[in-house]
């Protein structure tokens, strides 16, 4: 017993404890409960009744020469790892990652745009709610009670909190914000609204049931549907060029009177026919007209006074013909290979 007891102390001794695996190892073959030396106790009580007395105090001095050595070297590993610089967790030597900066989305670039271009001939810029009731969005523009666009397929309506709450709605249209305006505004009136605007329509390349609007109005004095005609042609040729053609068709609104749709010379395809233009040759870009003297009224301007136009337009529309996209759905789908084309647009 005593040869093996001296044969261990010099191989715990003499063990090489340089790594923490190394340090885990040791305890599981010396300091362990089912190590060599949990071992030798056991066997302790074969040995002989007057020598066990020494055996088992050469055990004790043994067992706490492991102990020592294990302690002491876990504290010298753990001093170590906290003297060393916390891993990062990458490697150093790797190239670095050039930074990229993103891109303005080609809604906004086109909406900055157009209000350049109106803002060029007097025109501010006003904005209202999105939620909103059925007086500005409807009664106030001289919708009939019986209007399909009044109908839950086409409008979104939000569920009332209460009575002061009833008839709530998500605005169709930006029309809304020129109620408010002429409401709160006495003329001259000369602004356009942009914003987003819902309607209850299937999603397809040519329709959203979320989009964009910019909508115009004009009101002051002996305003005329040849100013109208000359502030549309205007903006034709400085957003879509001195070349684009365009016409006027005669139309219904019921907030305008005479209504008319204006359509511009298809830039897709220029003139055979493709899926936006309808296969006509021709784009439809906004609708317009002369202010409804109903509307002056019930926004408290005097018909007999004052006069104005409106127009109205998309705002995807204009997109998809300035930078030829052919599906509408393309501006919500977040897909970077489709946004990474207007990165060098400014």
């Amino acid at each position: 017993m005593q040869d093996t007891i001296q044969q261990l102390r010099e191989e715990i001794e003499g063990y090489d404890v340089s790594t923490a695996q190394q340090l885990d190892q040791f305890r599981i073959a010396y300091t362990g409960r089912k190590g060599r030396l949990a071992d030798l106790f056991d066997q302790l009580k074969t040995v002989a009744a007057e020598d066990r007395r020494a055996v088992g105090q050469q055990l004790n001095q043994l067992k706490q020469l492991a102990q020592e050595k294990f302690d002491q070297r876990r504290q010298q590993l753990e001093d170590e790892a906290a003297s060393q610089p916390a891993d990062p967790g990458y490697d150093y030597t790797l190239p670095p990652v050039p930074g990229a900066l993103g891109t303005r989305h080609p809604l906004s670039l086109v909406r900055d745009e157009i209000v350049r271009i109106f803002s060029r001939i007097g025109f501010n810029v006003a904005e209202g709610p999105e939620i909103e009731d059925d007086w500005h969005n409807f009664s106030a523009l001289n919708f009939a009670e019986n209007h399909p666009a009044r109908e839950m397929q086409d409008t979104f309506f939000v569920p009332a909190a209460g009575e002061e709450e009833q008839n709530r709605l998500l605005r169709t249209h930006t029309s809304t914000v020129q109620v408010r305006l002429m409401q709160s505004q006495k003329p001259p009136i000369r602004s356009i609204m942009p914003g987003r605007v819902y309607r209850n329509e299937a999603i397809s390349a040519r329709a959203h049931m979320v989009f964009h609007q910019i909508e115009g109005l004009y009101i002051d004095e002996n305003v005329s549907f040849a100013d109208l005609k000359q502030t549309i042609y205007y903006f034709a040729q400085e957003f879509y060029g001195k070349d684009v053609k365009m016409r006027m068709r005669p139309s219904y609104f019921p907030f305008t009177e005479p209504s008319t749709e204006i359509d511009i010379s298809c830039l897709i395809c220029k003139g055979p026919g493709c899926n936006i233009c309808k296969y006509t040759g021709w784009v439809e870009i906004m609708g317009a007209g002369m202010v409804d003297p109903n509307v002056l009224r019930n926004c408290g301007i005097d018909p007999e006074r004052y006069s104005g136009f409106a127009f109205g337009m998309g705002l995807e529309r204009p997109t998809m013909l300035k930078y030829q996209i052919k599906d509408l759905r393309l501006f919500t789908q977040n897909d970077m290979r489709f946004l990474r084309q207007f990165e060098a647009i400014h």
